[in-house]
């Protein structure tokens, strides 16, 4: 099942209604939410790991926590540690009714990561995943509302969301129970008789001004939108309007001649080029690779992307944090590649030798495309 699946129900229809201006909720097993991140695992976090700020953000009463009430120092090969989260003060501030939001773990805990991966591949829209920790019977934050769309899932206890749609509602969360805001939505949530625990995955959107205005900058870095202004136009406007007449012209000439379907490739490859790379298990993938055989099981590593861009002589293969240039005579093979969630160099010999085979595999699984299967 796909993160949208798991978040919103049909992810088809979801795309279809994407960014609609209202609150959608679905209901799925429990089981399938609180397994991304229990309770047990913020105990973890909190306590077990060399946490630092601004991974942990204390609230309470509407307001943040200046950090300094709940971390230490500490040091390390003799050089200092600062901003270490204090478990036992994170603790007893909790017991005081303050809110603990763990922030950026689309970085630091894996299911989190591969949901945000996969979230990101089907929205083409960075993302993000924050968790909220809520003693009984409190409210960590008052109405506000986020300068981005979110998923929210409950995966321990129960919070009283109020909502400020159009009309106003009451959503009760609990395990099993996942709600979508659109950007700009008001809303505040109270614990209820117990603790409570929810997850929050913001979606940043990508917009038609961020890739204009990025388009447009790298045509103004041509040598001929350089040259000076002429001198003594702030007395004498007037200087400028020839010269700027026909610079308006040449930018959109430069503009028309950019055929719209390279553009959109070029947003496109930016996306599938720049995103943070998700190498777990990659030291035990690199430690096996030279004994890889023809029957060995790879998988796609979760999250990673294979896009293929061919060529009439090259073949470029976006894999989501760099791209990899290739002969045109892999692009059958990589289009198996792409299309398998799991398979063994053997099934590549429609196209590739034995050892042609066995060398592709092993470069996608140095690239972190592919994985030896467990």
């Amino acid at each position: 099942m796909s993160a949208l699946d798991l978040l919103s129900g049909d992810a088809r229809a979801f795309l279809e209604k994407a960014w609609a201006s209202h609150v959608h909720l679905h209901h799925t097993a429990p089981q399938r939410l609180t397994g991304l991140l229990s309770i047990g695992d913020v105990d973890h976090l909190l306590t077990s790991t060399a946490l630092r700020t601004p991974a942990l953000r204390v609230a309470q009463d509407g307001s943040v926590i200046d950090p300094s009430r709940f971390t230490r120092q500490a040091s390390m090969a003799g050089k200092p540690v600062t901003g270490l989260v204090d478990g036992r003060k994170v603790l007893d501030l909790f017991d005081q009714g303050a809110s603990l939001v763990l922030q950026g773990l689309h970085r630091y805990w894996p299911p989190l990561t591969e949901l945000v991966r996969d979230l990101e591949l089907a929205l083409g829209h960075p993302c993000q995943a924050n968790a909220y920790l809520t003693p009984p019977g409190s409210q960590g934050f008052a109405v506000h509302s986020d300068s981005h769309d979110v998923f929210v899932f409950q995966t321990y206890g129960t919070k009283l969301w109020e909502v400020h749609a159009d009309p106003l509602r009451e959503v009760l969360m609990e395990p099993g129970v996942s709600m979508y805001l659109p950007t700009g939505t008001p809303h505040a949530a109270r614990a209820q008789d117990t603790a409570s625990l929810h997850v929050t995955v913001g979606i940043n959107q990508a917009t038609w001004r961020g890739e204009l205005t990025r388009i447009v900058q790298e045509l103004l870095a041509a040598p001929e939108f350089g040259e000076r202004l002429p001198t003594g136009y702030p007395a004498d406007p007037a200087l400028l309007t020839d010269a700027l007449a026909d610079q308006l012209r040449r930018l959109s000439s430069t503009l028309a001649d950019e055929p719209a379907r390279q553009l959109a490739e070029r947003i496109a490859d930016r996306f599938l080029t720049s995103r943070t790379a998700e190498l777990r298990g990659g030291l035990t993938d690199r430690l096996a690779v030279a004994d890889l055989t023809d029957d060995t099981v790879l998988e796609r590593r979760p999250g990673a992307a294979c896009v293929l861009r061919p060529g009439p002589e090259r073949l470029r293969v976006l894999l989501g944090d760099r791209s990899l240039d290739m002969p045109s005579r892999l692009t059958e093979p990589m289009r198996a590649v792409a299309d398998a969630a799991r398979l063994r160099p053997a099934d590549l010999a429609t196209w590739l030798d034995a050892q042609s085979r066995l060398v592709l595999a092993r470069r996608l699984v140095l690239e972190g495309l592919l994985r030896v299967a467990a």
